[in-house]
């Protein structure tokens, strides 16, 4: 029947168009019935394929056979458009049918385990930790807020020094920045859990309370060269601009800025460092809190060697790669949405020797001792390229 709409007004237009839609929506629904009656009929087959695979001891994931599977259903379509859309439509379908043998997996008590032992505390008793950096450095100052200030302890000049110490056993723990809230993630950390079987069995935030020190006998008017790392320059140049006659200079960290002008016994020398650096070192305070963002904190995770957790440990950090395709990395995720996980953090870091592809690191809520928890970990670890849990503190 056609239908000659030139003559009638939008009012009129509306009326014919939502008479046609409500005519539509009715099929929708009852094709959308027929889509979930045969939904459910496919995951009663893939559950006995599960069944199946279980006893044959067959892997869930199948990269090959699902491949040919969807360039099979996607030469099913009418059109490219289409073929796209089904692609999609059964990735997803397969991928909570995998979902779905995992859990049956547990259920058996088939997944393998992680490794991870749950102690009650930490060892702290006779212990020695290893710290980057100086004594005053906020690395120090992490390391006496989390075990004390009469822990043994000594001094790196390098953070792949402190995972070398943890490794050869000279350290039981180490003490390494690992993120901080303006300046954002350490690369170099995250790089260095990846090389080394070190492990993340706590962390502790320091907040950053830059202070301007000067020798004994200095006075504010007396500086004209300011020492520091750059971060601490940085996240002080709203004081520094107050300041414009003095010579700013880069130092290997904030500590040790503060050991210089101790060293050089200069009144003319200032060091951007923590109080707790003044005082071990016995300089002035000249200005308290110079740093622009007084909210300024750094994140430190302390590693051990052994692969331990602490009963009520909330969050667990893994590492993986995934295949250079699309839909990949989601894949992934879908394994935390799917258990009903919160990720609280992810970051991604190049692959060395691989241009352009990139290993991922997540931090999610959780316990390994957690159901849900290890039903997503398997899946990531099973569809993933690489994986690694880096601790669960």
């Amino acid at each position: 029947m056609e239908i000659v709409c030139g003559n009638l007004d939008r009012k009129d237009k509306s009326r014919l168009f939502m008479r046609e839609l409500q005519q539509i929506r009715p099929e929708i629904d009852a094709v959308d019935a027929q889509l979930v009656e045969l939904f459910e009929k496919r995951m009663d087959l893939c559950r006995e394929v599960a069944e199946y695979k279980i006893a044959v001891k067959k892997p869930v994931l199948d990269r090959k056979r699902e491949e040919g599977k969807l360039q099979a259903l996607q030469a099913m379509a009418d059109s490219e458009f289409n073929g796209h859309c089904v692609v999609e439509l059964f990735s997803q379908i397969m991928a909570m049918s995998r979902k779905m043998q995992y859990q049956m997996l547990a259920e058996q008590g088939i997944l393998e385990g992680h490794g991870f032992a749950e102690v009650e505390k930490l060892p702290i008793k006779d212990i020695c930790v290893v710290y980057q950096g100086v004594e005053g450095a906020y690395s120090h100052q992490a390391m006496r807020q989390y075990f004390g200030e009469e822990v043994k302890n000594f001094h790196v000049p390098s953070f792949r020094d402190a995972m070398e110490a943890i490794r050869q056993g000279k350290a039981d723990y180490a003490v390494l920045p690992i993120e901080n809230s303006s300046a954002g993630i350490v690369n170099d950390t995250y790089d260095l859990l990846v090389q080394y079987e070190n492990y993340i069995v706590a962390e502790t935030f320091v907040k950053a309370e830059h202070c301007l020190l000067g020798t004994k006998e200095a006075e504010l008017s007396d500086i004209k060269t300011v020492y520091s790392h750059p971060q601490g320059l940085m996240q002080c140049s709203k004081y520094l601009e107050e300041h414009r006659d003095w010579v700013q200079r880069s130092d290997t960290n904030t500590a040790a800025s503060a050991k210089k002008v101790l060293e050089d016994n200069d009144i003319s020398q200032a060091a951007i460092a923590s109080a707790l650096a003044g005082k071990l070192y016995g300089l002035k305070i000249l200005a308290k809190r110079i740093n622009y963002n007084a909210e300024n904190t750094t994140r430190f995770i302390i590693v051990a060697k052994d692969k331990i957790y602490q009963k009520g440990a909330k969050k667990v950090s893994i590492c993986f790669e995934v295949p250079h395709a699309s839909g990949t990395l989601y894949n992934m995720l879908s394994h935390i949405i799917f258990n009903n996980l919160s990720m609280t953090k992810i970051e991604s870091r190049p692959i060395e020797g691989k241009n352009w592809e990139y290993r991922f690191f997540l931090d999610l809520e959780g316990n390994l001792g957690e159901f849900s928890v290890i039903n997503a970990l398997r899946g990531i670890a099973e569809e993933a390229m690489e994986f690694r849990i880096l601790g669960n503190f």
